[in-house]
């Protein structure tokens, strides 16, 4: 076990990201405290320090919990009209919507999450606190991209039908594992910065990697796939076509929100034309 360190600096950040996040998030504050409580508990002393710097499988373990818990419950405690107001600059909002699309969500997903498990990133995470703690933010936000289509809660964006986002969330769990069998079938261990797991489980470092490969698939496979048969089957049973896909006032205002700003570079665009001819 690592010794203790109670990393203050990352303990005063999750407190004020957390509480002005439960705050806004009024009746769903419930959700919004499971889901910060969540993200502490697997980032600081000493799970954190462990994945960090000693288990790829606490590590692997620790991202499960960041993707496949913190980010929905964050999602979820969000209302609409906060998503809305966040969401609402014409540059977010064009990001936004992209990341929407459920192609897009699942390739920035897994290419991004493939990199931070990539050795030199483990390895900086195991010598800087800093570099841990963006790795991290990293994580979440590979969260919150791979939960937006499956929840589908982003103003303006195009949701899929609940057989989609089932299929969507099924897929997404064959992707976002796509190390675990570089991991399993690897004949030495990839990440020489996570050291000492001998005397943490009695474990080679190689064993701890093939181990990790498996917790990645099961750890996945189960919540994920337990989500899409849920999503499918509380729709059907609602008796909502499983080809529906709800139009909401937020999706309205945010349309008419694109129009306004389609409209103004138009008009920016005439006046800045008109200044050239008379030049």
């Amino acid at each position: 076990m690592p010794p203790f360190h109670p990393h203050p600096w990352l303990l005063m950040t999750w407190l004020v990201l957390g509480s002005l996040h439960v705050r806004a998030s009024r009746g769903r504050r419930g959700r919004a405290l499971a889901g910060w409580g969540a993200l502490a508990l697997v980032t600081l002393w000493p799970v954190g320090d462990v994945a960090a710097s000693q288990s790829l499988t606490v590590a692997t373990a620790q991202r499960l919990v960041v993707m496949l818990f913190v980010a929905p419950m964050l999602l979820m405690a969000t209302s609409t009209v906060q998503l809305s107001r966040w969401s609402r600059p014409g540059g977010v909002d064009a990001v936004t919507k992209w990341l929407a699309r459920p192609v897009a969500s699942l390739v920035v997903v897994t290419v991004v999450g493939t990199a931070t498990l990539s050795t030199p990133v483990v390895d900086a995470g195991a010598r800087s606190t800093l570099a841990r703690a963006a790795v991290m933010a990293i994580v979440l936000a590979c969260g919150l991209v791979l939960w937006v289509p499956a929840l589908g809660v982003m103003p303006g964006a195009r949701r899929l039908s609940p057989i989609g986002r089932a299929a969507f969330v099924f897929v997404a769990s064959l992707l976002v594992t796509s190390l675990s069998f570089v991991w399993i079938f690897a004949h030495h261990s990839l990440y020489p910065g996570l050291h000492d797991q001998s005397r943490l489980w009695h474990l080679t470092p190689l064993l701890d990697q093939q181990i990790a490969g498996f917790v990645a698939k099961l750890g996945s496979y189960v919540p994920m796939w337990a989500v899409a048969f849920t999503i499918f089957s509380r729709a059907d049973e609602s008796g909502v076509s499983v080809e529906e896909s709800p139009l909401h006032w937020a999706d309205v205002e945010r349309e008419l929100e694109r129009i306004d700003r389609r409209r103004a570079r138009a008009s920016r665009r005439g006046a800045s034309e008109a200044r050239d001819e008379g030049e």
